[in-house]
């Protein structure tokens, strides 16, 4: 019985996913959530059977992974980089020649942004670093 309401809760979970009311940079914390909620399930049958080594263990792991599935605190965003880039560390970062455009600029950060940004499942540093780069060379 307790396969049947878990396969249920995740078939239900899937459809969620799948009309689009999850954000896609969500899905992973969604998985880490339902790997959660597995473990203290299974804690709790362990310890119904009184397998009390085994629910301990699983009772360890449901808050060790549910601690991870919890969202950033406001404001932990990385800062940018601390001192001034050079035009050359800017170029490079940017992939530019040293007689790129604007336009050109402009177009090779919107084409890194899309790949790093931390909303697409990217690093805030490297967001921060491209960003920078951005700011330097457009000044």
């Amino acid at each position: 019985m307790i396969y049947l309401a878990l396969a249920a809760l995740a078939f239900a979970g899937l459809v969620w996913i799948g009309r689009g009311k999850a954000r896609p940079t969500n899905l992973a914390r969604y998985g880490v959530a339902l790997l959660a909620l597995a473990a203290a399930g299974g804690a709790f049958y362990e310890a119904l059977r009184a397998q009390w080594v085994g629910s301990a263990i699983l009772i360890a792991l449901a808050l060790y992974t549910g601690q991870s599935a919890r969202p950033p605190k406001p404001g932990s965003a990385v800062p940018p980089p601390a001192g001034d880039m050079s035009a050359d560390e800017a170029r490079a970062i940017l992939g530019v020649e040293a007689d790129a455009t604007a336009a050109e600029i402009r177009a090779a950060y919107a084409r890194l942004i899309k790949r790093v940004h931390p909303d697409a499942g990217g690093a805030p540093g490297l967001a921060a670093q491209l960003n920078a780069a951005r700011d330097r060379l457009l000044k």
